[in-house]
């Protein structure tokens, strides 16, 4: 495997970390204010307990992926960064808001409602604003000026890809923080809050896949080369399918309980389902970064240089991992924090 391949992979795998981290902490956000005013189901409070420690886990990664980017294609950020100056800026603002508001909700519990309207509006405009950036890569949108590249906010707004784009981002942050949530409700014995995040999941699967074909529909004319090689990697994206349909499955059979759903076994099928799409839309995208000004070979460092921080990268990992896995321990698997005794 060439080093530019290798690179990408690695920013494929940082990106998938991120998505999902990134959908189980603005998704839990969401249903934390959704809920927060609703006596009859304890989602508020389960989705809430999920979150207070997990969002600076996801900013780690967050800033780990963005570094990466950095490092790996340093040719490429001056592009990069004068194209998605905006999205990018306006969702760091926010993400810095949202921060702010969640070190304080724990002090200010005069303030707590505006705190929780904050990290569920943010949660669902902050993943707007990146999953917006994806149609830009498409090609249709960019012209260089000058020697300079220019951003046609004009014809990108009026596009329905955009659009589409970001309600595929949502319905699929939506449905998988309530997949994930109704296993940690789950831990937690609090079956209303189960029964209530395993009600959306349901209807959020077949929308999060009927969104996903129509988005393709919604390509520009440019972008024939991506809906090309997507027909391509047809058995990837169909094993996809495969691994939704299973984990679909699993909200519906009846445990020895008696309850419906087995809730880890979903989990567990639909981030393999995510887990293939995003390698096999990675592989598709090749070679390009932005169609068709800026490929991979173009904005990758120096081959040497690229193996040097492969070591810096696996001693960071090496220290992190660790500190993952007692951080889950910790919040996730001890069932006195998940039942707050």
């Amino acid at each position: 495997m060439e080093a530019s391949t290798l690179a990408v992979t690695i920013l494929w795998s940082l990106l998938f970390v991120y998505a999902m981290l990134g959908s189980l902490d603005f998704g839990a956000g969401f249903w934390g204010m959704i809920y927060g005013k609703n006596d009859h189901t304890s989602a508020s409070q389960i989705a809430n307990r999920f979150l207070s420690p997990t969002w600076e886990v996801t900013n780690v990664f967050f800033v780990i992926l963005v570094v990466s980017v950095v490092t790996f294609f340093p040719f490429a950020t001056t592009m990069l960064g004068s194209l998605l100056l905006l999205p990018i800026g306006l969702g760091l603002i926010l993400l810095a808001i949202r921060t702010t508001f969640m070190v304080f909700e724990h002090h200010a519990k005069r303030f707590r409602e505006l705190l929780r309207m904050t990290s569920g509006i943010t949660g669902l405009i902050i993943p707007a604003l990146l999953v917006s950036i994806l149609p830009i890569t498409l090609g249709g949108f960019i012209e260089f000026e000058d020697g300079l590249p220019r951003l046609y906010y004009r014809e990108l707004l009026v596009h329905p890809t955009l659009y589409m784009h970001i309600a595929f981002g949502l319905s699929t942050e939506l449905f998988i923080s309530a997949v994930f949530l109704m296993d940690y409700a789950k831990e937690a014995e609090d079956h209303s809050a189960y029964h209530t995040f395993r009600k959306h999941a349901i209807w959020l699967g077949p929308v999060s896949i009927a969104i996903a074909v129509l988005t393709i529909g919604t390509f520009p004319a440019e972008a024939t080369w991506i809906v090309d090689n997507i027909q391509r990697n047809w058995f990837w994206f169909g094993l996809s399918l495969f691994f939704f349909l299973i984990g679909y499955g699993f909200l519906f059979l009846k445990r020895s309980d008696g309850e419906r759903g087995m809730a880890r076994l979903a989990v567990l099928a639909i981030v393999l389902q995510y887990g293939i799409a995003i390698y096999a839309y990675g592989s598709a995208h090749l070679p390009y970064l932005v169609y068709p000004h800026l490929k991979i070979e173009d904005g990758f460092t120096d081959p040497g240089m690229f193996y040097q921080m492969l070591v810096v990268y696996g001693i960071g990992f090496g220290i992190l991992i660790p500190a993952f896995i007692l951080f889950w321990r910790l919040f996730l698997k001890d069932r006195r924090y998940l039942k707050q005794e």
